[in-house]
């Protein structure tokens, strides 16, 4: 939202706050908008949980609270970290918890319009975003300092280009210049991140976002599977990854059926393997041999 529009807004919101009652017409006057626009402010306050009362015609407020709340100007807004954290813990609710999407359209309207760099604590993960959000600005290359990769069961410092973020800040693709291959990189996972002022992209050419399957594993789709799920499959599924959803059927049995994509087969395969008698492979024949090898690599392991 440009500046203009928000000195608009906030002055529409003093004047629905105060002791004259407007019709949408004055309101439209007095901010030299059109009263379609002042529609449009009112439609936006409900979304983002104002409670607004029509007291007659075309005449709204924005109703009174109880005495024991704040004034509207002395109301604290949350730093960009507090709205990250608050978003974060919202999202892992249940998909189908029906206050999850009212919660993230108000805190919304929020989590836009602060600046991250005006209230990091230069310790958090909120200091990494913004190092990384700037090296991304400004196409510089960064050094992560101490990144433990679940990968390679690794702590070393990783030498990359970022360029963007996946949703809520909680990972960046970079281009790693000692393998020349893109990833996805933790930023919980990071101690720091050192913005290599001198060094700008080299790569750029080569940055590309890869797809990532409903297991969170990054790369080109390289096979298909179908899997029918128990209920306490589907449930672990669903909770621990959500967008799975999208891609479950339920077939004539009742049976619950994932039919998706996968990226890479570890992500997949850990899910199955821990289920082991609550999820049925149909189809993805890659999956049947990670499995095999997978549980013959452990039982060697478990049997001396």
């Amino acid at each position: 939202m440009d500046q203009p529009k928000i000195e608009r807004v906030l002055r529409l919101m003093t004047l629905m706050s105060g002791s004259v009652e407007y019709t949408v017409d004055e309101l439209a006057d007095k901010l030299e908008t059109s009263y379609r626009s002042i529609y449009r402010y009112i439609d936006t306050f409900k979304a983002c949980g104002f409670a607004v009362e029509k007291v007659h015609g075309n005449v709204y407020r924005l109703a009174k609270m109880s005495p024991r709340y704040p004034d509207l100007d002395k109301l604290v807004y949350f730093s960009e970290e507090e709205a990250y954290l608050v978003n974060h813990l919202i999202d892992r609710l249940d998909p189908t918890n029906a206050l999850k999407a009212g919660l993230q359209r108000k805190l919304a309207a929020i989590y836009s319009s602060t600046s991250i760099a005006d209230y990091i604590d230069q310790r958090s993960n909120a200091a990494n975003v913004e190092s990384l959000s700037r090296a991304v600005r400004e196409k510089k290359a960064v050094r992560l300092l101490k990144y433990e990769s679940g990968h390679s069961g690794q702590i070393r410092d990783r030498h990359v280009e970022p360029f963007g973020f996946t949703t809520n800040f909680i990972d960046v693709w970079a281009f790693d210049l000692e393998d020349g291959r893109n990833k996805i990189f933790k930023i919980s996972r990071m101690e720091e991140v050192q913005v290599l002022e001198d060094e700008a992209w080299t790569r750029e050419e080569a940055h590309e976002r890869l797809g990532m399957d409903v297991f969170r594993m990054a790369g080109h789709e390289e096979f298909r599977v179908r899997l029918r799920l128990s209920m306490k499959a589907k449930n672990l599924l669903t909770e621990e990854y959500p967008l799975a959803e999208r891609d479950l059927t339920q077939d004539a049995s009742g049976a619950w059926i994932l039919e998706t994509g996968i990226c890479a087969v570890a992500g997949v395969g850990r899910f199955v393997s821990g289920l082991a008698g609550e999820v049925e492979i149909l189809e993805g024949e890659p999956l049947r041999v990670y499995l095999r090898a997978y549980h013959e690599k452990f039982s060697k392991v478990f049997s001396l």
